[in-house]
């Protein structure tokens, strides 16, 4: 431990153990204008690079099952269950690797999460052809959730790093930059099916093998650990005490869980509802990038707007714009509207970017209410939080894919599966406003 001086003369230390910095305090305006500003952005910079590789990895199957066609002899239930178990799994993933930043250290485990992507990247590459099993095809898809984990590791470990009034930008920019990678895989796989055809899905998770080795040793070299992470201890515990932990999650399920679930399941929606207009992988493909592309581009928008005007503000209104434009997509699917869907489904995917935004805002602002004189329970409370929310989030992915499964299976549509999200888009309504806005409300 550092010597107790002055806060405002107290230098930032780094120890003879290499990338462990002791002494951070973002709270203070002197030592992060002359110290913290600079090491946050570069750790932000690799932490994006790291986790936008992850992103990609894991919604490799997104992309991945539009190349499985007829020599497969996979029916469209098959394919959405491929793209729920990465999902499945990279839910899972989120709460332990959240806490893995405060065992190991923040860049120690972007380099060995990082590194571990090359684990589905190589067995993709090597392995999907015809003639392979639905089962082996089921275990790579699951060895493809690791990379679902990266993003809460990656926002725990820059949660840190900012000062309160930065963290809804902070955290947007991180996840927006990740989210990217959702958008970046299926560009990839747009080129290869223009260029090489639908025969050849291995050269898509075969483009990130170097870039995953890039992203390992950005970290290892430019990114550092912070010793005071490694104290918030039995936060899990107390995070699970806490209702606003499950409420958080709740929240985070329709933003975040809608916007992982149509990005795995847009290309196959559009190709089992508008069979006639995108009746080969390629016309589909043309169009499946646009929804997360500009999903994640907004997700710092909408951190920056609960930064001004309160995260419950955004999320509350939000989650009403995403019950419109589901009814949008609902009618637009009734009248076989192609161009009306592809709207409705595009704004689906930019509101649940600006509501990814605006919950993860809430929850350091929520802990910071409650904990006005105790900064590191406030901290390590939304450390935990981050993780707990993040990883159910994620089911709600799942919850999207098994829906439309589900839906497809039993009535040839997706209509149940529109009246499904319409109706937690509002209960979430109901609940931002009876638990944050309503007055009498305690946080």
């Amino acid at each position: 431990m550092t010597a107790t001086l002055p806060v405002a003369t107290r230098p930032a230390t780094r120890t003879v153990r290499g990338h462990w910095i002791d002494d951070w305090r973002p709270e203070d305006p002197d030592f992060w204008a002359t110290t913290g500003a600079p090491i946050a952005k570069r750790n932000l910079i690799f932490s994006i690079l790291s986790e936008h590789i992850g992103f990609s990895v894991w919604s490799l199957w997104s992309v991945l099952v539009l190349f499985l066609g007829p020599a497969y002899g996979i029916d469209p239930a098959g394919k959405f269950l491929l793209t729920a178990v990465p999902t499945l799994v990279g839910a899972t993933l989120r709460i332990p690797y959240s806490f893995a930043v405060a065992r190991f250290g923040g860049r120690n485990w972007t380099v060995f999460s990082a590194l571990l992507l090359l684990v589905p990247a190589v067995l993709a590459a090597w392995l999907i052809r015809p003639g392979v099993s639905y089962s082996t095809l089921v275990i790579l898809a699951a060895v493809a959730g690791v990379g679902g984990g990266n993003f809460a590791s990656s926002m725990t470990n820059i949660n840190a790093y900012y000062p309160n009034r930065l963290k809804g930008w902070a955290l947007g920019i991180n996840a927006g930059g990740g989210n990217l990678g959702v958008a970046a895989v299926q560009l990839v796989g747009l080129f290869v099916l223009a260029v090489f055809g639908a025969g050849h899905p291995g050269i898509v998770a075969g483009v990130y093998i170097p870039l995953i080795v890039i992203a390992a040793l950005c970290a290892a070299l430019y990114m550092d650990n912070l010793t005071q992470a490694r104290s918030e201890k039995r936060a899990m515990r107390d995070a699970t005490r806490d209702p606003h932990t499950w409420i958080m999650s709740l929240l985070y399920i329709g933003t975040f869980g809608s916007f992982i679930g149509f990005g795995f399941a847009f290309g196959q929606v559009l190709q089992v509802q508008f069979h006639t207009e995108f009746s080969t992988p390629v016309k589909a493909a043309y169009l499946t990038f646009l929804g997360p592309l500009l999903g994640s581009l907004v997700r710092p928008v909408g951190g920056m707007l609960a930064d001004r005007l309160g995260g419950a503000r955004v999320t509350f209104v939000n989650f009403i714009a995403m019950a419109v434009g589901t009814g949008v997509v609902l009618l637009a699917a009734q009248q076989m509207s192609m161009p009306l869907y592809i709207v409705g489904f595009v704004a689906l995917f930019i509101f649940s970017g600006i509501g990814n935004g605006s919950t993860y805002k809430m929850i350091p602002a929520i802990f910071r209410t409650k904990f006005p004189a105790d900064e590191l329970s406030a901290r390590r409370l939304s450390n935990a939080v981050i993780g707990i929310a993040g990883a159910i989030g994620a089911f709600g992915g799942v919850l999207v894919n098994l829906a439309f499964r589900q839906s497809f299976l039993e009535t040839k549509s997706a209509d149940a599966a529109y009246l499904g999200f319409i109706a937690f888009y509002a209960l979430c309504v109901l609940v931002t406003w009876a638990v944050y806005l309503r007055r009498g409300a305690r946080v």
